[in-house]
């Protein structure tokens, strides 16, 4: 999998408030024959800004969380971000992905699990942890019967809903599909209208709630 450079391994920055969890990433990064460290950075706070600063060009951020909130994350260049986090709640997690975070994972996760991410998010993947999957889930309504037989998505609305669970905003879907934005606007609101969501993460967490969206 090339990077945006087109060199094989994924450039990836680092950043942590403990020194030591620092430490153990950046090790682990470079261990990593697909990985490429390019910096590491002492919290995640303006890391956006700091990183442009110093020259850095990432492919992909991995932010180790502590109290700090996802939001601080936000890149103008819309860098995907891997989250380690103990017990992220409900909130933590759909405030992230608003975010910009593309994967949620445990602080203690396998080395594998954590490199497997971070290709998934470089590729635009949406991945998380079982734990934090199920906190999303659990705050879903089930769908009725009568949704799922009477207002079924279209293969379009459901192809386009895959893309909103990469975190793809309109513009980038629709030049994905070689349509027009009026038309993806069309029919993300088809969709919302169907799954009775008021919201596009609602939107998300319901398809996968059926299977019509797979993570």
């Amino acid at each position: 999998m090339a990077n945006r450079n087109g060199s094989g391994a994924v450039r990836v920055l680092l950043a942590s408030a403990s020194a030591v969890r620092r430490a153990g990433l950046e090790a682990l990064v470079r261990s990593a024959p697909s990985l490429r460290l390019v910096g590491s950075l002492q919290g995640t706070h303006n890391i956006e800004k700091r990183a442009a600063e110093s020259g850095l060009r990432p492919d992909v951020v991995l932010a180790d969380y502590g109290s700090e909130s996802p939001t601080t994350l936000v890149s103008p260049l819309n860098l995907p971000i891997v989250a380690l986090i103990d017990q992220p709640g409900f909130s933590w997690a759909a405030d992230a992905l608003r975010s910009g975070v593309k994967a949620i994972l445990p602080r203690e996760s396998r080395s594998d699990d954590v490199v497997a991410a971070i290709q998934s998010a470089q590729a635009g993947w949406v991945l998380l942890d079982p734990k934090t999957t199920s906190s999303l889930l659990d705050r879903v309504p089930k769908a009725s019967p009568d949704l799922a037989q009477h207002d079924d998505l279209t293969p379009r609305e459901i192809e386009v809903l895959a893309m909103m669970t990469e975190g793809l905003g309109n513009r980038q879907i629709a030049d994905r599909l070689g349509i027009s934005d009026h038309t993806i606007k069309f029919h993300i609101s088809s969709i919302l209208d169907k799954l009775g969501a008021s919201s596009r993460t609602e939107a998300v967490t319901l398809g996968l709630r059926m299977g019509l969206i797979l993570l």
